[in-house]
C-alpha cells in the first residue's frame, strides 16, 4: 500500500528547511521545529531524530508523533532495533510494517507501538554515522524515492546542527584511543583492482607498504592462483 508523496517535494523542503536553520533559537529548539516540518511536509505522523552519543549509543533527540516524555531517554545501541540496524549499516531502510522486521525492537515509553510503516536514514557528517533520521505511519505505506530523497536532504542540515558541538560534544564521537568510533566510512590505499570486505583496524600511524613488487614475481602468481581455487573451492 502506497501513501501520497510529500506535497511539496524536495526544492520546497529545502527552502523551509533553510528559514528554519536560519531563524532564531538554540541547536535543541531548531531540531524540535526540523522533525515538526519533515512530519508536515511528508504527512507522517512521526518524525524523530536520534544522534549518536559515546559508547556507539544513540539518543532520542526530538520527535513529532511520539512521547515527548521519551527525548533524551530513550536510547539504542549501535545495531540495536531498526534505528541502530540503519546506523550500523550507514544505509536507507524503507518498510511498509516495521514490525515484522527481525531487527525491530519496541520501546514502551515511546508509545509508538501503533504505527507500522517505518523509513529511516542516517545522518552522515565527514564521512560517519552520526545519528538517523526516521518517519512513521499507521498505516502500511511504501515510501517514495522523492520521500527517501527529501528525508536525505534533511539530513545534511540535521548533520551540520549537530557538528556544532551544541546538542553534542564533538569528543563524545571520538573513542578513548581517539579514533572515530561507530559506524564509518573508511578510505584506504589500493595495492590492486577488485572488490574486498573485512575488518578495518585503525592505527595511529599511516602504515605505507615498503615494497610493491615480490622478489619471485612467479611465486607470488602461483600462491594467488592457489588461494583462489581454495577460494573457490
Amino acid at each position: 500500500m502506497s501513501g501520497p508523496a510529500a506535497p511539496g517535494g524536495p526544492r520546497r523542503l529545502l527552502r523551509r528547511l533553510r528559514d528554519v536553520m536560519a531563524g532564531r533559537g538554540g541547536a535543541q529548539a531548531k531540531l524540535d521545529r526540523v522533525v515538526r516540518l519533515i512530519a508536515a511536509d511528508m504527512v507522517a505522523e512521526v518524525c524523530s531524530c536520534y544522534l549518536m552519543r559515546a559508547g556507539d549509543v544513540l539518543e532520542l533527540f526530538a520527535t513529532e508523533g511520539l512521547n515527548p516524555g521519551a527525548v533524551h531517554e530513550t536510547r539504542l545501541g549501535l545495531g540495536e532495533g531498526l534505528v541502530g540496524h540503519i546506523a550500523a549499516r550507514a544505509r536507507p531502510l524503507s518498510l511498509a510494517d516495521a514490525r515484522s522486521h527481525p531487527m525491530f525492537a519496541y520501546r514502551p515509553e515511546t508509545g509508538e507501538d501503533v504505527y507500522k510503516s517505518f523509513m529511516g536514514v542516517p545522518i552522515l557528517r565527514d564521512g560517519r554515522v552520526v545519528g538517523v533520521l526516521a518517519v512513521q505511519n499507521r498505516a502500511p505505506r511504501r515510501y517514495g524515492d522523492e520521500e527517501l530523497e527529501a528525508l536525505q536532504i534533511v539530513g545534511m542540515a540535521v548533520a551540520e546542527l549537530a557538528g556544532g558541538g551544541e546538542l553534542v560534544a564533538p569528543a563524545e564521537w571520538l573513542a578513548p584511543e581517539g579514533r572515530a568510533g561507530g559506524a564509518g566510512l573508511v578510505e584506504g590505499q589500493p595495492l590492486a583492482g577488485g572488490l574486498a570486505w573485512g575488518r578495518v583496524t585503525a592505527v595511529r600511524a599511516r602504515a605505507a607498504p615498503d615494497r610493491l613488487v615480490a622478489d619471485d614475481p612467479e611465486a607470488e602468481r602461483a600462491r594467488l592462483a592457489a588461494a583462489v581455487e581454495a577460494l573457490r573451492a
